[in-house]
């Protein structure tokens, strides 16, 4: 089960976010190419990138780096970033299916001149545009190296021609778009239902995450280390809720040793739709344990 609730997203040419992001608590760090790097500072950024990888992964997080969608600028970022220490590339304003392809054979060519084992380096990729979203079904077919795909909200409000709204209105058919397709792809959907942008207002975020994992997303992306907390907590099931199915899991198979798949709890039928929910509920609390012991254990060996 893949389990990453929050993904830092940091610009790799400022060494203060670099020096401190395994401090920070996420699952994954993403060291940014993109957005947040100017034109004029992407060619230094990229000499950072192979010395910030284990920098950054010093704290047991996963390691993307976000990568320039333009080919002038791709290659120059795929030859900086896929290095061994990597986990996965993340591809933003994914339109197609035969950019998927594009990006997995220079990827594929990378791995085999540096010796990382093939497939190593998974991809993340970002909707960002109504052709994108149109698209999805056929994006999350082009590589089995596609283990998450995410609605990239700030983006996604622009091409609509909208402000994002408190409660993310405008983004709600898209993100159901983008979870019904990667359930049936098996792959994560990532995103929120709201803004990205407003790192202060922690509320409102925490809103926007626990909308989007109500839809089905399983993670999303932040930009300020305040948010990885709220993040973590939002995409994680609450210990009321593990008991519960705990309970709910030995109540049924005690009916299933009496001869019944339907059982009462609570006041509640508990029947076999109810049980798989609450095995799940347990798979994945047992999941994010171990993700939390591989940080801990990684902070402990710095000490």
């Amino acid at each position: 089960m893949l389990i990453r609730r929050s993904t830092l997203i940091l610009p790799v040419n400022v060494p203060r976010f670099v020096e401190t992001a395994h401090l920070r608590g996420a699952d994954a760090i993403m060291l940014d190419l993109e957005d947040a790097v100017p034109s004029s500072e992407k060619a230094g950024a990229r000499r950072l990138i192979r010395e910030a990888i284990p920098s950054v992964s010093r704290g047991g997080g996963e390691v993307f780096v976000r990568v320039n969608r333009d080919a002038a600028n791709l290659t120059d970022d795929l030859d900086a970033s896929v290095h061994p220490g990597l986990d996965g590339i993340c591809f933003p304003k994914t339109e197609s299916a035969r950019e998927v392809q594009h990006l997995e054979a220079l990827i594929a060519d990378l791995e085999r001149s540096r010796g990382i084992a093939p497939g190593r380096i998974e991809l993340a990729l970002l909707i960002e545009s109504p052709r994108g979203l149109l698209n999805v079904e056929a994006i999350a077919g082009a590589s089995r190296r596609v283990r998450t795909i995410a609605l990239g909200s700030e983006d996604y409000c622009l091409a609509l021609g909208v402000e994002p709204s408190l409660d993310g209105t405008e983004l709600h058919y898209a993100l159901s778009n983008v979870v019904t397709v990667c359930k049936a792809a098996g792959i994560a959907p990532m995103g929120l239902l709201g803004s990205i942008a407003g790192f202060r207002d922690l509320g409102s975020f925490e809103r926007a995450a626990a909308r989007a994992r109500d839809l089905g997303c399983q993670g999303a992306s932040c930009i300020h280390p305040d948010q990885v907390a709220v993040l973590n907590r939002a995409f994680s099931p609450p210990p009321e809720k593990v008991e519960r199915a705990g309970r709910a899991v030995e109540a049924f198979e005690a009916g299933l040793r009496n001869g019944t798949a339907s059982v009462s709890m609570d006041g509640a039928m508990v029947d076999t739709p109810v049980y798989r929910r609450a095995k799940h509920i347990l798979e994945q609390a047992a999941a994010i344990a171990e993700v939390e012991k591989r940080k801990a254990e990684a902070l402990a060996r710095l000490r």
